[in-house]
């Protein structure tokens, strides 16, 4: 049961599909995909990160990393949600789940573990609402980490690689036992000017794009908006021409539009003012202000 909602055996993304990030791409790389591709070198004191946090605002692209890491490195991908690991299914059933995803880790090795929102498993101790359960999985995944950390082999003596990495969009949320085993903290901040420039075309690259279309000038007037909230931009963006199109029109005659009459439509400058007018920035500057602030105290890349 659990292989089969965990385990993604492709998650097709690449460096490529990720607009910008360039310092988070390079610190992943340096400590989760170069370490599978030159063993020998990373041996002793270089030995490869096994655990890594990703922060920042939501909608900053952090899954996706996680996605890209396992693609570039060739791993098998185990994409894990809180829910996933909080079975109820009877007493002590989250250390057994726990325990059982990290058994499929290492017989599926090289693999990489990926657990979003792990605030929500391991918050702060003696936080209030903590309940049992979250204690049980907390422990377990302590417990399991440090296994992974003392590095299991295979029948050859080669190390089995399981690489673990989290997400959150409140690192100071998460029990501090945890985030010492976490090794790397990797701060995935809201995108650039130029990450915005390239998150549009990488959007539309599939769409028809007018010529009055100034693609930074939209990057310029989307300052503050996450990776999201541009995904968002875009999608309205090109559902314009449609709207136009069916404005008007019954569901009989909608239904009997030819494809092509719909699809010749570009995306307009015009488009992405409406776009900006219904989609607002979801990220508060009160919530950039605590994650650099906790960046500086705990971050390390």
């Amino acid at each position: 049961m659990l292989e089969r909602h965990v385990l993604d055996s492709t998650p097709g993304v690449r460096w490529a599909d990720v607009a910008g990030l360039g310092e988070a791409k390079q610190v992943l790389d340096e400590t989760v995909v170069l370490p599978l591709m030159m063993p020998e070198y990373f041996q002793g004191i270089r030995r490869l990160w096994k655990t890594v946090l990703m922060f920042g605002p939501p909608g900053t692209g952090k899954t996706l990393l996680a996605k890209a890491v396992a693609t570039e490195c060739g791993t098998t991908f185990f994409n894990v949600s809180p829910a996933t690991l909080a079975s109820k299914r009877c007493d002590e059933g989250e250390r057994v789940v726990v325990r059982c995803l990290f058994n499929l880790a290492r017989a599926y090795a090289p693999s990489t573990i990926f657990i979003d929102e792990i605030d929500s498993l391991c918050t702060s101790r003696g936080a209030s609402g903590e309940h049992e359960s979250s204690r049980r999985v907390k422990s377990e995944l302590l417990v399991q980490i440090d296994g992974i950390n003392n590095s299991s082999t295979t029948e050859d003596g080669q190390p089995k690689h399981v690489a673990i990495l989290a997400a959150t969009n409140t690192p100071w949320d998460i029990d501090e036992e945890l985030r010492w085993r976490l090794e790397k903290h990797i701060y995935i901040p809201l995108p650039d000017f130029q990450s915005r420039k390239e998150l549009i075309k990488i959007n539309l690259r599939n769409v028809q794009i007018a010529a009055d279309v100034k693609i930074d000038e939209v990057a310029w007037r989307t300052d503050g908006y996450s990776a999201h909230d541009l995904t968002n931009v875009c999608r309205d963006a090109s559902m314009e021409g449609l709207r136009r199109k069916i404005a008007g029109k019954t569901r009989d005659e909608i239904k009997n539009m030819a494809k092509d009459e719909i699809e010749k439509e570009p995306v307009t400058m015009r488009d992405f003012a409406e776009a900006l007018g219904n989609v607002q920035k979801s990220v508060s500057p009160a919530d950039i202000e605590k994650h650099n602030k906790w960046m500086a105290e705990f971050g390390s890349a």
